[in-house]
Formats: structure tokens, sequence, C-alpha cells
């Protein structure tokens, strides 16, 4: 896997996130997180809309090793599903799996 190849964000559900707006906006995203949950570490709650204006969002980083789909601190799903977490201001990556 190569930078170039990262897995896409499909999908944010997350409505507080200012990177979501029909989509992360994002250049990439950073999940980590040591809950028991993979959270998205560039969740952003604020009323301003952020990112770049034609954008798929990627993984750039997942500190959660013990995720299937984690090799060496990356992401090697085919895409990811970002979605509300526990509480007002969290977000979840919801293709964690152990």
């Amino acid at each position: 896997m190569t930078t170039t190849e990262m897995p896409a964000v499909h999908e944010c559900t997350v409505s507080g996130c200012s990177y979501n707006h029909d989509g992360c906006h994002a250049f990439a995203i950073t999940v980590g997180g040591g809950n028991g949950s993979a959270d998205c570490g560039t969740f952003v709650p604020l009323n301003t809309k952020g990112g770049l204006d034609r954008v798929v969002a990627q993984v750039g980083a997942c500190s959660r090793t013990d995720c299937r789909h984690n090799r060496s601190l990356e992401c090697t799903a085919s895409s990811i599903r970002v979605g509300p977490g526990d509480g007002d201001h969290a977000a979840n990556c919801l293709t964690y799996t152990r």
C-alpha cells in the first residue's frame, strides 16, 4: 500500500463535525482512541464548516493496533464509515473490527 492508496472515508454521519458537509471534506483523518472505540481524531465540533471543496477524505493514520484492518499503523480496509460516538462531541470509525 502506498500513500496514494489510502482508504477513503466512504461515509460520515456525524452532523456536528465541521468537516462533514455532504460527506467528509478533511484531506485525511486520524483514527485513534483508547476508550474501547476507534475515535475519529479529526472531529472538530464548530459551527464553521471547513475542509477542501473537492475531496474524498482518506484515512491518514490509525493508532488502533487491535483493529484487524491495521497493519503498521496504516488502515488496510478498502474504505471506512464514520458515525456518531458516545456523547455530543465524538465521532467513531464504524469499520473498526477486532
